[in-house]
């Protein structure tokens, strides 16, 4: 069984200095702050001057935010200094392997965020990090387990970027055949959904939509949270309608494109079983002139802009109307149904690479 230690026996933890709007300037050693390490910083300020050597960092020491933003960093970016809410871990305590440190703080996060205090902005306490146990195994088995989760990320970096390349070769070869549709600069002729297919919001009259009498039945529910983590099929689901649910409801055939109109704004994907969904959510299945792989990634160039434009109350919606009124364009059905094709297999590649 694997020994565990308590993070304050491992090493020593250095908090920062509170540098004051007063203290920082253009020139300098830069001030590293939380958002510095999670890469929402804006605006990098510096400090000229004297200061306690403690805070001073160097490449490959690392950095424990532990205010606002929980997160383990090994700094990279030169020498700087060291704001407050951020710990340099000092190794000096007992041998520990670095990177496996790292890992093991990473995988305990969730136990530390259980022991976050502070209403405005949630901190943990340096007694309670103190006390939070890690898995500590001898030296040679740490560098193991570093050595192997290293490999571990690597691949699984690699296998993001082969899927990121994925999609962006879809779109390159939409844009290809069918110009930029947000510009139309194919002059291609344009048509509404209506034209296009049937068309029309998802239903669920019982109030509240919530009512445990409506769920827990056969009957697949399909939410819109569901449709923005699916990309082009919704293949699982996680909620289902009883017989109430569905008397209350209606059945959509498999192969529906399902588009959100609520909370995430615009998101498609196209259902692989029959299912119902609420209001919330549109379906449209294609007609003779149009077919639905190809609507999807038209709705993907315009996602970002509907959801820009969508008015926002307690969330974000917008309408069946506008829906009904986008102006979309229309190939020839022998061009859309080729890179259907180009799509289809695409996607069997994408998974291909998701099960390696």
């Amino acid at each position: 069984m694997v020994e565990t230690k308590r993070l304050g026996d491992i090493a020593t933890y250095i908090n920062g200095y509170a540098f004051k709007p007063d203290d920082w300037c253009k020139e300098g050693l830069p001030i590293v702050r939380i958002q510095d390490l999670t890469g929402t910083s804006y605006q990098q300020n510096y400090y000229k001057g004297d200061y306690p050597a403690k805070i001073e960092i160097n490449d490959g020491d690392v950095l424990i935010s532990w205010s606002a933003s929980l997160g383990v960093h090994i700094w990279d970016r030169g020498k700087a200094l060291l704001n407050q809410h951020i710990f340099k871990v000092v190794f000096d305590k007992v041998e520990v392997d670095k990177q496996y440190f790292v890992y093991a703080v990473q995988y305990n996060l969730e136990n530390m965020l259980s022991k976050m205090h502070g209403a405005t902005m949630k901190h943990i306490v340096k007694k309670d990090f103190d006390n939070i146990e890690v898995p500590f195994p001898t030296l040679v088995e740490q560098k193991r387990v570093a050595s192997i989760l290293a490999y571990a990320k690597d691949a699984i970096e690699d296998r993001k970027q082969q899927l990121t390349k994925l999609d962006n070769l879809v779109k390159s070869r939409f844009v290809e055949m069918f110009g930029d549709p947000v510009l139309n600069s194919y002059d291609q002729p344009e048509a509404t959904l209506p034209d296009l297919g049937e068309f029309g919001r998802g239903v669920s009259k019982h109030r509240p939509r919530n009512d445990p009498k409506l769920l827990g039945g056969n009957y697949p529910l399909i939410q819109t949270g569901d449709i923005a983590n699916a990309e082009l099929y919704i293949s699982s689901y996680n909620s289902t309608y009883s017989e109430l649910g569905l008397k209350q409801s209606k059945m959509w055939d498999k192969g529906t494109l399902c588009i959100t109109i609520a909370a995430n704004i615009a998101k498609t994907a196209i259902l692989e079983f029959d299912a119902c969904f609420p209001d919330s959510v549109v379906g449209f299945i294609a007609n003779k002139k149009t077919n639905n792989i190809f609507i999807h990634f038209w709705f993907s160039f315009f996602q970002e802009i509907l959801e820009a434009q969508a008015p926002e109350s307690a969330q974000k919606n917008i309408n069946l109307k506008i829906l009904s009124e986008l102006k979309i364009i229309v190939p020839p059905i022998e061009l859309q149904n080729q890179f259907a094709e180009f799509v289809i297999e695409t996607y069997k590649s994408k998974v291909s690479v998701s099960r390696i």
